[in-house]
């Protein structure tokens, strides 16, 4: 109603306004930040910078639902111990589960009779690693992990990273009507960091994928993005990395016999989400809309983005004053569920400390529920569409993941560009200047500041680290470590 009374103001007005009260002629340069993707990012937007952006295409892709499924994530240890924990949780907040098991000791559902040693895979490489059996009574061990929890109605998703056709074939014994959720399997990334052989397990996703058929709402394809982010990538080299591996498992799985209709509505994709909040939300955004472009690559119309789970970062969180890692997922948790995705795992605020308690547990499902329950977030879908901040910067990453995925794709595909040590050189690049922009006074709270050490004991992993990059692999990194 009083629009009659003021003029309108160019942003060019606004940008000699800055200078005038600044009173400094380069005010506005300083306001601009240069991102580690090579782009800048300009401190003020209006409603003309959208002119030039493919704004329905970008707002087309987007979740058109509101809403996430609320997934913790626990590592099972003993089935007929951790069904009543699973249960609680559900009975408390979690409208799905993540299953995991441990990868540096024996699991109670698979055993390590037979080591190979320099045993010649399937895929022409050799390992000196326990290649774990499925044991007959898997189906049991199962029934009492899974009892009272029906997997037609809860999504259950599983992290596993061997004898995956086997144990899918378990789960059916189990539960043999249609399954909900999926397996959170990623062969490629498992081998960028730990070398360990990927095509068996390409074959039994193969396998899986075929015995699932009946149940199109349980995925068996994952690409995922954890092994990147972890290691110090940037957000478009999570999402180019990210589709250059799904595109060589796509290859593989059609040189298999898959079709691409097939394999399509069997995908998940599993992206970690760090601190960067505006960057975070539009990295989400990017995704669906790079997967219009891949889709189409494939020779089918845009298909429907696949299921989106995102989970809080472990890359930024430290073991000095931990309680801080409780606001940086709190963060975290925010940016995936207005960036739009569809599952959502929230780690506990002391995964990077100790085995995470009952209490850090409640807390971290608490965060999603918090988000759903007293702030609507699950009221809009897309919430930050027309933000003329985010849409740019969404435009910005889809087209720098992008550009990168095509080079990738030029040097022979993920496979090709890792062993030739392209994607490990790139992300080390990324991760060192991460670690001089601390150095250089960018702070982390509770590590370079306003520090107040809760626990003496910090986790070493610079062994582990040091010993990863020897081996050419992506080490599993925290922002934090060298200033604990």
């Amino acid at each position: 109603m009083f629009a009659e009374h003021f003029s309108t103001a160019d942003k060019q007005q606004w940008i000699e306004q800055v200078r005038k009260d600044l009173k400094d002629p380069a005010a506005y340069e300083t306001l601009r930040w240069s991102t580690p993707e090579g782009f800048t990012l300009e401190p003020y937007y209006t409603a003309d910078d959208l002119a030039t952006l493919p704004l329905t295409d970008l707002q087309a892709a987007q979740r058109q639902v509101p809403g996430w499924l609320n997934a913790p994530e626990r590592t099972v240890s003993d089935e007929k111990t951790d069904n009543p924990a699973l249960r609680d949780a559900l009975s408390r907040g979690a409208d799905a589960l993540v299953l995991s098991w441990s990868t540096t000791r024996e699991s109670a559902t698979t055993r390590s009779d037979a080591t190979r040693s320099d045993a010649t895979r399937s895929d022409g490489t050799s390992d000196r690693f326990s290649v774990p059996d499925i044991r007959s009574d898997v189906p049991s061990d199962l029934a009492r992990l899974l009892n009272g929890i029906k997997l037609s109605d809860t999504p259950v998703f599983f992290r596993r990273h061997d004898e995956v056709a086997a144990f899918t074939s378990a789960l059916r014994q189990v539960a043999p009507y249609q399954l909900k959720g999926g397996l959170l399997t990623d062969p490629l990334a498992h081998w960028a960091t730990t070398g360990e052989p990927y095509a068996d397990t390409l074959n039994d996703i193969v396998e899986a994928t075929r015995q699932t058929t009946d149940s199109p709402q349980f995925r068996t394809i994952t690409a995922s993005s954890h092994a990147f982010h972890n290691a110090g990538a940037t957000a478009s080299q999570e999402l180019a990395f990210l589709f250059a591996s799904l595109a060589d498992q796509y290859d593989f799985l059609t040189d298999s016999g898959l079709t691409v209709d097939a394999i399509f509505p069997k995908t998940l994709l599993s992206v970690s989400v760090g601190t960067s909040y505006f960057v975070e939300i539009a990295k989400l955004r990017a995704i669906r809309v790079l997967w219009q472009r891949f889709s189409t690559a494939y020779g089918q119309p845009p298909a429907p983005c696949p299921l989106l789970h995102a989970q809080t970062s472990t890359f930024y969180d430290a073991v000095a004053t931990p309680y801080t890692n409780l606001l940086r997922a709190t963060t975290e948790a925010m940016g995936a569920v207005i960036g739009g995705c569809d599952v959502l795992t929230v780690h506990p605020y002391d995964t990077v400390l100790e085995a995470p308690s009952e209490f850090s547990e409640r807390i971290a499902r608490n965060v999603s529920v918090l988000l759903k329950e007293e702030s609507y977030f699950d009221k809009v879908a897309d919430p930050s569409a027309g933000s003329y901040y985010v849409e740019i910067l969404t435009h910005q990453l889809v087209e720098a993941a992008w550009a990168l995925f095509l080079h990738v794709e030029t040097m022979g595909g993920f496979v090709k560009a890792f062993e030739q040590g392209f994607i490990q050189s790139e992300i080390d690049r990324s991760y060192l200047a991460k670690v001089e922009a601390v150095r250089a006074g960018k702070v982390l709270v509770g590590v370079t500041k306003f520090r107040h050490d809760e626990q003496s004991a910090v986790r070493n992993t610079a062994a582990s680290e040091s010993k990863s990059e020897l081996q050419n692999r992506l080490p599993d990194r925290r922002l934090a470590l060298p200033f604990e």
